[in-house]
Parts: C-alpha cells; structure tokens; sequence
C-alpha cells in the first residue's frame, strides 16, 4: 500500500544550514566538487562530505565521477524547481562582508538557475526574445515562433528536435531576485549549453556567477535584436 508523501523527511534534510547553503550553490551553479562546496558553506572538507552523503540517500542529489574527483549536482529539475519555490518565500538574510554584498550583486546580475541562465541577464534575454518575437506568451507558457525557429537555428538549436523530448520545451521560471521570469525548459538549457561552447557565455565564483562575452553580446544583438543582454 502507497502512503503518502513523507515531506517531513525532506524538510529535515533542508532544514540543517550547511546543507541550505550546499543546495543553492548548486541550484545557481553546475556540477560541483565537494571542496568547492565545503569552501561555500564554510565548514571543513570532512563535514561537507557528511551532509552530502545525507543529501544523496535522501535522493536530493546526484553525483557525477570527474576523473578522480567526484562532483555532485541536484537530482533532477523537480528538485530544483522545490529549491526555487523555497527561496522565493525564504527571508533574506544580511550580509556579513562586502566580499558578501559582491557576490550577490553579480549572482543578481547573472547566474545559473541549475541549467538554464537566471539573474538579469536571463530576465533580459527572455525580455528580448518576447519583444523580438522570437518567443510568444499564450498564458503562462512562452512559445516558440515560426521566427524563432529560424533564428535558433542559426545557433544550430533544433527546436523541433527539442519539442520531442519528454522535458517541456520552454517553462517561464520564477527569477527570485528580479521581477521577471526567464525562460527554462529544455530549450533555456541548450541555449546555455550553446553558449559556453561557444565561450560566449563564462563562468566565475565556482561556476555560480556568468556573464556573457562582448562578442557573444554582439552576436546576440544581431541574431535576436538584444541590446541589455548580459549589461549592468
């Protein structure tokens, strides 16, 4: 017999701040190693390990083997999307440095949102793909326009081919630090994946801040008509 879904279960695996801190980072960046992690929670290499054991049986993450390294990222989107949820109705804390009051400005002005762009910089590029009609909103769901299409696909992303899979192809995402929403799905994520190969869109701080190159801001301009992309 099915019972119900245990949320006190997860609400103590989030609830232990080391762990509410080890979460976020990997919501904002990509794979990620354990020291890494220990150095953004402030506790020492064994203790993140600890945690990180607890976050995997308890099915929240997943890890990854990288040469002799192992990295660890969230298990799936729907976690994510429970991780976001959570931190648009968590109080803001203070900051306790200006090293702290940096980071979040420029998590503010870009970062990951597990594997789609957040920040401004998302905010913006899914602003200009509405405006540019690239994208269109019926209801709550952007969509793919016939000119879309066609631009995406002078980036080599084949929206067709990505319309197939079982993962929606465009979600609006809550952004939690700018009045907005960009766009996730599975074609928010190959345009992020697209980018970095292309070196047009870069990481710092660990892989949680991005910002987009000069040169993949011009091309973005020219294909999509974007002038506040990765500004600001």
């Amino acid at each position: 017999m099915t019972g119900s879904p245990d949320l006190a279960a997860v609400a103590a695996l989030i609830g232990d701040r080391t762990r509410a801190k080890i979460l976020p980072t990997l919501l904002d960046g990509g794979p990620t190693a354990a020291s890494s992690l220990a150095e953004r929670a402030k506790v020492s290499a064994p203790l993140a390990r600890a945690h990180l054991r607890k976050l995997t049986a308890g099915g929240l993450l997943a890890v990854q083997p990288h040469g002799r390294q192992r990295l660890y990222r969230l298990s799936s989107q729907a976690v994510a999307d429970a991780i976001e949820a959570l931190l648009l109705v968590a109080p803001t804390a203070p900051a306790r440095s200006f090293r702290d009051v940096a980071e979040n400005a420029a998590l503010r002005r870009g970062r990951m949102c597990h594997d789609h762009i957040g920040g401004r910089t998302g905010v913006a590029l899914t602003r200009g793909l509405l405006d540019g009609r690239f994208l269109e909103c019926r209801g709550a769901v952007p969509h793919v326009t016939p000119r879309g299409v066609r631009a995406f696909g002078r980036l080599e992303i084949d929206v067709v081919e990505l319309s197939r899979r079982r993962r929606p192809l465009t979600r609006a995402c809550v952004d939690r630090s700018e009045q907005g929403h960009h766009l996730g799905g599975s074609l928010g994520a190959t345009i992020a994946s697209e980018l970095f190969r292309r070196g047009w869109l870069r990481t710092r701080e660990a892989g949680r801040v991005v910002s987009v190159s000069e040169h993949g801001r011009e091309v973005l301009t020219e294909t999509f008509q974007l002038h506040a992309c990765g500004k600001g």
